[in-house]
């Protein structure tokens, strides 16, 4: 069987697309392993835990919706606004109350980044975390108004992009019968990208109650592919996790994690 030159030079462009394509997607890929690149995602992320309360036999499933948005602050910085909108149902958390469904307390951090890394390619930003009591099942959340600083440093090495994140929230409002808040996340992470935008990677999201003086300590590890839905680039993850460390009452054993990402365009 012959082919034309018509034949080989349409191959060529359909197989030089591809590559262009999924290129694209790999760095679009390292892009949403980047909490402050300049692009609009909604992660929508369920993890299911088990074994809380006090017999152990609690489960809890928590779908957090985290709409990531940047905006222009002048030529040199951008503010990066992250907001986790908790969406819980639980069983057997709390003795003879059955189960719960409804909103946790809504979380917002905002990042001021430079708009051009630090030199050796550290991308950093700075800014305020407020904890609002949006649960709407006494059960689901503090009751509490909580404020304080939170911090992101990153930096990306060929296909590895490596940081951290932290903040610090106290309660300065709310409910005067509920326990008042000081509590320390601290967020490591690690991620490697493939040229076939694949992404591994592994991450703690450790809270520390100065009130308890007690750890919460989770390892999390996760794959994600980038696909796309028509125009619309998705990432798909799944994970495991493990309990290191957790107050009494709290989650043990394996836990485990499903994301899907949605990449929007900017306006």
């Amino acid at each position: 069987m012959r082919v034309t030159r018509t034949e080989l030079f349409v191959l060529g462009t359909l197989v030089f697309g591809a590559a262009l394509a999924e290129s694209g997607d790999a760095d679009l890929a390292q892009q949403l392993a980047n909490p402050l690149a300049n692009l609009i995602s909604i992660p929508m992320q369920m993890n299911i835990d088990r074994d809380l309360g006090p017999t152990d036999k609690g489960t809890k499933v928590q779908t957090n919706v985290q709409p990531v948005i940047p905006f222009d602050a002048g030529d040199d910085w951008t503010l990066i606004t992250r907001t986790i909108i908790p969406v819980i149902w639980q069983d057997d958390v709390f003795p003879n109350a059955g189960s719960q469904f409804g909103l946790g307390d809504l979380n917002m951090s905002l990042f001021f980044s430079p708009k051009t890394p630090s030199a050796g390619g550290v991308t950093w930003g700075v800014g305020p975390v407020i904890l609002m009591p949006t649960a709407t099942d006494s059960k689901l959340g503090a009751k509490k108004w909580g404020a304080g600083p939170t911090a992101i440093v990153l930096k990306t090495n060929g296909p590895w992009t490596v940081g951290g994140l932290a903040n610090q929230v106290w309660s300065f409002a709310g409910d005067d019968a509920r326990p008042d808040i000081s509590s320390a996340f601290i967020q490591p992470f690690a991620a490697y990208n493939t040229p076939t935008a694949w992404t591994f990677s592994v991450q703690s999201e450790s809270t520390y109650n100065w009130k308890t003086e007690r750890w919460s300590v989770p390892v999390n590890f996760a794959v994600a592919k980038l696909v796309r839905f028509g125009q619309l680039p998705v990432s798909l993850q799944a994970g495991i996790g493990y309990w290191l460390e957790s107050p009494p009452g709290g989650p043990e054993g394996m836990r485990y994690r499903l994301q899907v990402s949605l990449v929007l365009p900017k306006r």
